[in-house]
């Protein structure tokens, strides 16, 4: 390395084009590399939309996610139906053991499905399942929260920013929803749930919910906020299918989530970089679903 690169790398200063501040090395990497994911982030949109055609779903893409979504409700309706109600509850003993556990110290069993399946036709199916332990609650108390969709913009800040129910038919509920994801960058995109419910026991308790409207949002909060169309859209979101699972047992809740969504592919040459990015925010937002659901049954159950 050359005497001015040594320099630079023990902590010479740099001067920002911005104000003329001096930031130090650490600082100023953070800034550029903020700038340089964003930047990649446009590329991989103009790379993704000449594979594509357009950003929209392709009619592959979209009907490779609904064999995917009839395989997992056929196999979520044939556990239920042999009573496999908790996924935990088919693993080998010591892991069992190990799950509860850690379910009982207050963390979030996780694991990804569909690794096999997650990529091909233009886009990427995420399946992630996540399960925590409510102690002490009551299997009414956690579908009040869950059913609260009012309230969800409460419990799941900052990812729900509104909601509200449209309309109600007993266990059908037809629900909006406006999600705000940040990370580099910030997506808000409108959402319209359909849910039902269905009561399988005194103790247990399984829900079905599909997105049958996702849009992305440009200028959120100003008076230039508007849906993007299709063909605007950069696909960050394209389809969504929601299943929860809930047992009352030892004392408390087993809450139970597996979140199936479709997103745009990443693009050639930029998965180093892109990838790990694309894909953790499945497994982020379940976990914080998780939790914050938690939260909300334990606190709505001090009141």
């Amino acid at each position: 390395m050359c005497k001015k690169g040594r320099e630079f790398a023990m902590g010479e200063m740099v001067r920002s084009r911005k104000g003329g501040q001096l930031l130090a090395p650490a600082g100023r990497w953070r800034h550029l590399l903020s700038w340089f994911l964003m930047g990649l982030l446009s590329i991989g949109g103009v790379a993704s939309e000449a594979s594509a055609g357009v950003p929209e779903p392709r009619e592959a893409t979209l009907r490779g996610f609904h064999n995917y979504v009839s395989k997992v409700e056929a196999r979520n309706q044939e556990g239920l139906s042999r009573g496999a109600y908790l996924w935990i509850d088919e693993l080998p003993e010591l892991e069992r053991t190990r799950a509860y556990a850690k379910l009982k110290q207050g963390g979030v069993e996780m694991r990804r499905l569909g690794k096999d399946d997650g990529k091909g036709a233009g886009g990427m199916i995420h399946d992630w399942e996540g399960m925590v332990f409510i102690p002490g609650a009551k299997l009414d108390q956690v579908l009040a929260v869950l059913q609260d969709y009012n309230k969800h913009s409460v419990y799941y800040a900052p990812d729900v920013e509104k909601a509200k129910i449209e309309s109600r038919e007993g266990d059908h509920f037809r629900v909006y929803m406006r999600f705000r994801r940040k990370k580099i960058v910030t997506v808000v995109l409108n959402t319209e749930q359909d849910v039902m419910y269905f009561r399988d026991s005194g103790t247990r308790e399984h829900s079905r919910s599909s997105a049958v409207r996702i849009r992305e949002v440009a200028n959120p909060g100003t008076k230039g906020e508007k849906e993007k169309s299709p063909e605007e859209e950069n696909g960050f979101l394209w389809q969504m299918e929601t299943w929860w699972h809930m047992e009352e047992r030892d004392g408390g809740v087993y809450l139970q989530n597996e979140a199936v969504t479709l997103t745009r592919d990443i693009p050639a040459g930029l998965g180093w970089l892109i990838g790990p990015f694309v894909t953790s925010i499945p497994k982020e937002t379940l976990e914080f679903t998780m939790n914050a659901t938690r939260e909300a049954v334990l606190g709505q159950a001090k009141r």
